[in-house]
């Protein structure tokens, strides 16, 4: 894909935030969208931008029935899909014993399931034109964890190890897999997006930073979302894509240290871990 193609990106999560950011932002360019939600109120506020390059679809990344027809309706009115964006989501803060099985599961089906469901549908579309890419946005969160945030994280672990093996799987058909990492960006993922579980008092001293760091960041985040749209698009349409992107320089500098301080850690316990082999 080159940056002067026509292009139609199909975004999930488009309503509001990194969503309605990528929409505005490919409308800018010259691409047709598709942009799908929960509720299509907001989306058609979006399309109301460009009605000739937009089409707004309701669909619920937990009803595999909507994705398949979204999905259908997209071929019918562009023809093609040649960037996926797996933005649909929301986030928990509690500890891991503060949040119950059904929040667990429930952000595990929205945030991992949900995006494997929309990837699987628009996969054989990808493979059999020979070209395209996958987004899925992920988090800082995505490569390392923090208290507070244990189901949040393990739903983007999740998607980043499916993502890397499928990045594997598909690059010989000439699809691209691009694992997005942002740190605070001015969306509503510390607002409406954001789920808080019940306390325990125990925790309130370990957790009760975490809570109280989400709730005011809200609205003060760093990140421009705008910018966000354009870094990944520079990222898709380099030689070489980069498999992981990290967007902010909180979330650079973050990963960076974990990856530093897990070298490091490796390094003091090799020894341990290879002399552990029959001899």
């Amino acid at each position: 894909m080159k940056n002067t193609e026509k292009q139609v990106w199909f975004i999930t999560g488009a309503s509001s935030g990194f969503g309605r950011a990528f929409a505005e932002y490919a409308i800018h360019k010259g691409h047709n969208i598709v942009v799908t939600a929960r509720s299509t109120d907001k989306l058609e506020a979006i399309k109301a931008i460009a009605p000739e390059q937009v089409e707004a679809i309701k669909m619920d990344v937990n009803n595999t029935s909507e994705i398949a027809e979204a999905v259908k309706k997209a071929i019918a009115r562009f023809g093609r899909i040649d960037v996926l964006f797996n933005n649909a989501g929301y986030g928990i803060v509690g500890a891991a014993e503060e949040t119950p099985e059904t929040e667990l599961r429930a952000q595990m089906e929205t945030n991992f399931f949900g995006a494997v469901a929309v990837t699987k549908e628009v996969l054989p579309l990808l493979r059999n034109q020979k070209s395209g890419a996958i987004v899925n946005i992920s988090s800082l969160g995505g490569q390392l964890s923090f208290a507070g945030f244990s189901a949040y994280s393990a739903s983007k672990f999740a998607l980043e190890g499916y993502s890397e093996a499928l990045a594997g799987e598909i690059a010989p058909f000439n699809v691209k897999v691009l694992i997005v990492e942002p740190g605070a960006f001015r969306t509503d993922f510390a607002g409406t997006a954001l789920k808080h579980m019940p306390i325990i008092e125990d925790y309130l001293p370990i957790v009760g930073g975490t809570r109280e760091f989400a709730k005011g960041m809200n609205n003060n985040q760093e990140g421009d979302p705008a910018k966000a749209a354009a870094a990944i698009d520079l990222a898709l349409n380099a030689e070489k894509t980069p498999l992981r992107l990290q967007l902010g320089e909180d979330a650079v500098n973050a990963v960076k240290g974990h990856a530093e301080s897990m070298l490091a850690e490796i390094k003091q316990w090799q020894d341990v871990g290879i002399n552990t082999k029959f001899r």
